[in-house]
Parts: structure tokens; C-alpha cells; sequence
């Protein structure tokens, strides 16, 4: 890799920063690689976003409770695979959260009390991943219920920066980092040989790293609550909602995942968080390639079995 640096681009995409960094020989090859990349990114945001009436989310969710809609295998094989990863959670992940509106939960400081639990679960009764019925032979997604709606929030950034990350791949990008808003994969080595590294942050001083992890290879992703959340009677509520109760979750500051693809460590951040401590370190020393770290409100610091921290 002589001669090859690091070269990256910034910019919004799907609602996130997303950095794409390659190695390259130069600049313009460089740009080329990144361009391919943005594209990709761009593409699969029109899928999947809902803030278009005619993307097959948008689709999907018009004819709930009517018909089923075919779509795109692609579509299908995520929504399969988010189904799978509900079966895993028991729940704790539902791509079907979309029928929660910002009525109930708007995390913006003025909020000063919580809702009640019977408004909150009036509002969850349609979050049910086992009501999107899949017909894989027509490729069709049918959602059960008047009023469902699925959301790709929780998985389509690290669908996102996996696809980008085949992309390079077939270009022959040796090596390289797509990093959504904090959810990456990074493959390679850097310029110099080495691996490619990432800090973990410090709960109380985000800004500061207190360790490092080795990540070539790997795909991170991190549900923390420190940007978003609101104090009501001098308790701290994130802005994860379980999808059980409709309650925010609280005594947990972060959870980061690390795994082999992107598009897993990011499905399964916010989850472990909903289902807490125990019954989270629990399912993730279940699954092979799959580690995590949480830190409580009290700044405690639990890992998964296997995971080495610098």
C-alpha cells in the first residue's frame, strides 16, 4: 500500500453525517471510489424513507390493514431480516414502531411530565413485528392493522453503510471507514499498516476517549442517550422507547455493538438497551461475532464476554 492515503468526505445523508474514508493513490481516484459510495447511500435512502409518499416504506404503510404491496426483493429481505432480529429480541427491536408519533414522545426540552402509561400503550398496541405478514414468493410485505406503520430508524443507517461498504469492495477499495453518525464498518488496514482503531467514549465527557478498540473488520454501532433526552422530576429519560410499555427506558447511558456487519451492530444497539442489563449481556453472549459494551447512569461499565479493551 505504498504511496496510499487516507482521504474522506463529509456530508448529510438519510437524515445522518456520514463520513466515507478510503485509501487510495490519489485524490481523484479517491473521489471516484466516495462518489460511488454517496450514491449507493442515496439510492437506498429513496427506498426507505418515509418522507417520500411514493418510496415502498411509504407504500407499505398507505395500504396497511388493505392489501398486501409488492416490493423490491431487496426491500423484502431487510424487512425479513428485521422480522428475525424482533424473534431474537423478543420484541425489544420492531420495525413497526412508526405508529407512534410525536404526540406521545417529542424529545425536545419542553417536555416536563411523562404520558400517562395508558395513552403510552394505546399508542404501542399497533407496534407488533408478528402483524407484517411476508409473502416471499411475490415478494410482498402486508401490515395487519389499520394504522401500522414500519420505520427503517433503527437498521437503515447500518444497512446503509454495509451496502456502501460492498460498493468499495468491488471497486477493489483495499481499505477504508463508513461511518453514520457513530454506527461504522471499517475494513483494512490504514496507510501506515495498522489496524484501524476507534474510541470509546466516556460517558460523562463524550468528547473523551477512555479506551481504544481495534475495529478492521468490524462494524460498531452505539445507542447512547447523552444528546438526546429529558429530565422530568430530576430523572433522566432516553430517547428509547420500549415498544412494549411506549415508556422511555431509563438506567442505561449507552450500549455500543460490535459485530461483523453493520447492519446487525446497528439493529441491535437500541434493543439491548430496552431489555436491560442482564437479560442483554445475556442474548449477546448467545450469539457468536456479537460483543457489547453498556455503561448505567452511574457510570458502570459492562462488557460482553471475549472483549478486549485497551
Amino acid at each position: 500500500m505504498s504511496g496510499h492515503q487516507k482521504y474522506s468526505q463529509s456530508l448529510k445523508l438519510m437524515g445522518n453525517m456520514f463520513t466515507i474514508t478510503v485509501t487510495a493513490g490519489e485524490q481523484v481516484t479517491a473521489d471516484e471510489h466516495i462518489n460511488a459510495a454517496i450514491e449507493e447511500i442515496k439510492r437506498i435512502e429513496n427506498l426507505l424513507t418515509t418522507y417520500k409518499d411514493d418510496s415502498q416504506t411509504n407504500q407499505i404503510n398507505s395500504a396497511a390493514g388493505i392489501n398486501p404491496v409488492k416490493v423490491d426483493p431487496e426491500v423484502f429481505n431487510l424487512i425479513e431480516r428485521s422480522v428475525g432480529i424482533s424473534g431474537i429480541t423478543q420484541g425489544a427491536f420492531d420495525i413497526s414502531y412508526g405508529s407512534i408519533d410525536k404526540t406521545l414522545w417529542n424529545f425536545d426540552r419542553s417536555m416536563t411530565s411523562l404520558p400517562d402509561s395508558e395513552t403510552a400503550l394505546k399508542m404501542v398496541h399497533l407496534i407488533d413485528y408478528r402483524n407484517i405478514i411476508l409473502d416471499k414468493e411475490n415478494t410482498s410485505v402486508f401490515l395487519k392493522e389499520k394504522g401500522m406503520r414500519i420505520g427503517f430508524g433503527g437498521i437503515g443507517k447500518g444497512y446503509a453503510a454495509e451496502m456502501a461498504k460492498q460498493v468499495l469492495l468491488k471497486r477493489d477499495v483495499k481499505s477504508g471507514i463508513i461511518n453514520a453518525s457513530g454506527d461504522l464498518c471499517a475494513w483494512g488496514l490504514q496507510p501506515d499498516g495498522s489496524r484501524w482503531t476507534i474510541g470509546v467514549a466516556d460517558p460523562d465527557a463524550p468528547n473523551a476517549a477512555f479506551s481504544y478498540m481495534e475495529i478492521s473488520n468490524k462494524a460498531v454501532a452505539t445507542s447512547g442517550n447523552y444528546e438526546k433526552f429529558v429530565t422530568i422530576n430530576g430523572r433522566k429519560y432516553s430517547h428509547t422507547i420500549d415498544p412494549k410499555t411506549g415508556l422511555p427506558i431509563t438506567g442505561i447511558k449507552s450500549v455500543t455493538i460490535i459485530a461483523s456487519n453493520a447492519e446487525f451492530a446497528d439493529a441491535m444497539a437500541t434493543p439491548i438497551a430496552v431489555m436491560g442489563i442482564k437479560a442483554g449481556l445475556f442474548l449477546i453472549d448467545q450469539i457468536p461475532d456479537l460483543h457489547c459494551i453498556i455503561i448505567d447512569d452511574n457510570n458502570k461499565i459492562y462488557t460482553s464476554k471475549n472483549i478486549r479493551l485497551k
